[in-house]
């Protein structure tokens, strides 16, 4: 430690009180300048002030990014064109938020000379891999400061951290601590540790944020129409929204029917099971959507290929590997066979649940007539004669090598 020679440093800063604590920590442990960096991602807290209590905490400048458009475009978009789920279940809205942030990072490090990025992820999480996985490809010559992972970051919980901020007179505004922790961006609010640590007990209702509970949902089931273009929805209910702006309307409106709630026990990438309850209403329409109009528009063979690669491409980005090559060269697959995902597919909402009512695109594969079982439609029936007694010579094969081998078993 005696050999880091920090001069200057770009913090991801939020103005809690851990990464409050931090900037000042960093201005004593390194003498160094620190500028103060916040990411909006949509996560809707109230950024008035934030730049007066940075300031006021020894940063030399703050720096507000709004990422709301490119995190939905280049990011969230990407992951949905390929329908990504960790373990069945999550839809990734942490772990998505992570590599635009850290993107955004490194480029201020760079446009401002400084030598250093700080972090305030636990040793205990997946953020940390994801900051550090993402800078490591983005800007390698940077130091990263993880001040959790530190000996000489002696804080063992919020109450030295408090006693710290009083000392230093650390422009703070400590409440009582939430009994979780929360995360929230477009995509969706993550909640964990605190009550949740028991994975037995049922959170609070009054805890989400996002959506209504499925039992206080309208007793009407509301349908809305979503348009899709090479796979990105661009429309819902016939008006035209950036990406930002879709995810938000889709929020709004599967919120108000609860849906997109979700109760998982996880494996983090570090080794340890975790239990998360999230709630992603938009995404949650906009994935069943893009799963109707793909029913219409994707050949079989392609289909099939591309869901045999979601479990792999939904953990590499839950681990960090965003911007790695193997993700990128599975994202240009996905990419391609995207191409004809166009059409408008027409959900029904109703007490939690989401169903396809309806699906239609111009580049549809989909032959009424040839589906029919009213009319030939082209297909000749005799045809498929052949194709069984193809398809079953293997079965016919390890049929007959059993009987065969039967009476030889009888006696042992």
């Amino acid at each position: 430690m005696a050999s880091e020679n920090i001069k200057k440093v770009v913090l991801a800063y939020s103005g809690g009180l851990d990464t409050s604590v931090i900037l000042r920590w960093l201005k004593d442990r390194f003498g160094c300048e620190v500028i103060a960096y916040c990411a909006d991602v949509g996560q809707a807290e109230e950024t008035a002030g934030l730049e007066q209590k940075a300031l006021g905490t020894g940063a030399s400048k703050f720096i507000l990014a709004d990422l709301r458009e490119e995190f939905a475009a280049d990011f969230v978009f990407p992951m949905m064109r390929a329908n990504a789920v960790y373990e069945g279940y999550y839809l990734l809205g942490t772990s998505i938020a992570r590599p635009v942030i850290a993107k955004k990072q490194a480029e201020i490090a760079r446009a401002e000379g400084a030598d250093a990025v700080a972090h305030g992820a636990t040793g205990k999480g997946n953020d940390q891999v994801r900051y550090e996985l993402s800078l490591a490809r983005l800007a390698p010559e940077l130091k990263i400061i993880a001040p959790w992972r530190r000996a000489d970051w002696t804080f063992q919980g919020r109450a030295d951290m408090i006693a710290y901020a009083d000392e230093k007179k650390i422009p703070i505004t400590a409440s009582k601590e939430k009994p979780y922790s929360m995360d929230r961006n477009l995509v969706h609010v993550s909640y964990e540790g605190g009550i949740l640590e028991d994975p037995w007990r049922e959170p609070y209702n009054d805890m989400f944020q996002l959506t209504v509970s499925p039992e206080d949902a309208p007793s009407r089931p509301e349908h809305v129409e979503i348009e899709y273009h090479a796979g990105n929805p661009v429309a819902i209910n016939g008006e035209a929204l950036s990406p930002a702006k879709i995810i938000e309307r889709a929020n709004e409106i599967g919120g108000r029917h609860g849906i997109g709630r979700v109760d998982l026990v996880e494996n983090r990438y570090v080794g340890i099971k975790s239990r998360g309850v999230y709630e992603t209403p938009g995404v949650t329409l906009l994935t069943n959507g893009h799963r109707a109009v793909e029913q219409l528009t994707l050949d079989r063979e392609v289909l099939h290929l591309r869901d045999s690669l979601i479990p792999r491409y939904a953990e590499m980005v839950y681990y960090g590997y965003w911007f790695a090559p193997e993700r990128e060269a599975v994202q240009a697959l996905i990419d391609e066979a995207q191409r004809d995902v166009t059409g408008t597919a027409r959900l029904k909402l109703y007490k939690g649940a989401v169903t396809i009512a309806g699906r239609k695109s111009p580049n549809s594969l989909y032959d009424p007539a040839m589906a029919s079982f009213e009319e030939a439609g082209g297909y000749q029936q005799s045809d498929a004669e052949g194709f069984i007694r193809l398809a079953g010579t293997r079965l016919r094969a390890l049929a007959r090598a059993r009987a065969a081998a039967r009476p030889a078993n009888k006696g042992t």
